[in-house]
């Protein structure tokens, strides 16, 4: 077993100076007891602890270190924009050139605008389609988390969800009144919203690959409907791509999926490990934002140029290398691996593309209904014997694994290897 003896003596002074000893909840090791590892530095495929502990990282900033920590390009792009300095409140050329590089990859996106993080994102996005439609409603799905707006907090998926904390005290009624939660993946439920209330939703977003209750693909039926139900009653579709966006594909779940948006979310990838956000879409809705239109938006900090520069970086290999079918084979790979060695206990793998969750339920898991039933428990040793063979997957049952172009067929069969041993304990 490893010794993180310092960790321990960090964290405990840790939660004399922050609530829980976090400054995000998905950190406090919560959902499987015990206490967070406290880390120095990454590099590659890995993380190094206080402790000098090397584990395999699927966790991955939660998802922003596609290309591996401390990649060449994207270090050297940040350090060269430090050197010019950290923030002038003012147009930067490097604005342009993120914005063209999310034009050109993510179909849906005629122009965008930079904020500072994937909440910011979703809240400008759902201010939008209110603006533009002039109604009120916005439906979401249980399960999909879209960052801590209070309208949106309701019914979430991820830390949310860990916490068992659904709905969270300070989100008053008057606030979440005009948001409708359906059930994920279910068409019927769509359809009746609609015919019932269509001419007062202004917005359908959801997470067309959700990562928040674990890695669930909104079946390709579902996402069409939605598309078909917004076209007809004249509201907007929003995919919340934060976490799918430059993931499971180049131009996003969009691309992967063939079903277009109006409005699309954007973040962590986008911006290479950096705090950064975008929304964006057609043209003629996004010109409803100030300084055109009349819809406010403002932020002192957003398209910052360290945050744009490791952007530009990230998604320039990312379109040059186009890693995305080793990537896919890879993650194949595990995830089959990872099948092999649950044997005959009641789990099972989900995957699309390189985001991954190993659910402890029988049965597909297609929804917020069927996740909440994972065996939460054997997950929370499933993830303490993982820790203790030097692999770090994420804290809850609740939330997707990732792979980054730095992950070597050695190091998955690694984690297969110790995935086996972990199941023949539990």
């Amino acid at each position: 077993m490893m010794q993180r003896t310092h960790s321990q003596e960090i964290f405990s002074r840790a939660r004399q100076l922050m609530p829980g000893g976090v400054n995000s909840p998905a950190r406090a090791f919560g959902a499987v007891g015990g206490e967070p590892v406290v880390f120095t530095h990454g590099s590659g495929p890995y993380l190094f602890d206080v402790d000098g502990n090397r584990y395999t990282d699927y966790v991955l900033s939660w998802g922003p270190m596609i290309l591996g920590h401390g990649h060449p390009a994207v270090t050297s792009a940040i350090n060269a924009a430090v050197q010019k300095g950290t923030s002038f409140g003012a147009p930067t050329q490097a604005e342009n050139e993120l914005a063209e590089l999310i034009i050109e990859a993510v179909p849906s996106v005629e122009k965008v605008r930079l904020v500072n993080s994937g909440t910011e994102a979703t809240m400008s996005a759902i201010r939008l389609a209110r603006g533009y439609t002039q109604r009120d409603v916005i439906v979401k799905f249980a399960g999909n988390y879209h960052g801590h707006v209070d309208s949106l907090l309701v019914a979430a998926g991820s830390s949310a969800a860990t916490l068992a904390v659904p709905d969270s005290p300070g989100v008053t009624a008057g606030t979440s009144q005009d948001t409708m939660v359906l059930k994920y993946n279910d068409v019927a439920s769509a359809r009746d919203a609609f015919q019932q209330h269509g001419d007062r939703i202004a917005g359908v977003i959801l997470e067309p690959v959700v990562g928040n209750m674990g890695c669930v693909l909104g079946a390709p039926e579902f996402l069409l409907a939605l598309r078909e139900l917004t076209l007809q009653y004249g509201a907007l579709l929003i995919f919340d791509e934060v976490m799918s966006g430059f993931r499971v594909d180049y131009g996003g779940a969009q691309q992967l999926t063939g079903v277009t948006p109006d409005l699309t979310t954007l973040g962590k990838i986008v911006g290479g490990g950096m705090p950064i956000g975008a929304y964006g879409g057609k043209a003629e809705i996004m010109d409803q934002m100030l300084p055109i239109g009349k819809v406010f938006q403002a932020g002192t900090l957003s398209g910052n140029p360290i945050a744009t520069a490791a952007g530009i970086a990230t998604l320039k290999v990312l379109r040059d290398e186009s890693p995305y079918a080793e990537l896919e084979r890879k993650a194949a790979s595990l995830a089959a691996g990872l099948e092999d060695a649950i044997g005959d206990k009641p789990a099972h793998v989900a995957r699309t593309g390189s985001m991954l969750t190993l659910f402890f339920h029988p049965r597909p898991v297609t929804n917020w209904e069927l996740a909440a039933q994972c065996d939460k428990d054997r997950f929370a040793r499933f993830f303490w014997g993982m820790l203790d063979r030097g692999i770090y997957l994420p804290c809850s049952q609740f939330e997707a694994l990732f792979l980054s172009i730095g992950h070597r067929d050695e190091d998955l069969a690694q984690t297969v290897a110790a995935a086996r041993e972990v199941f023949s304990e539990i």
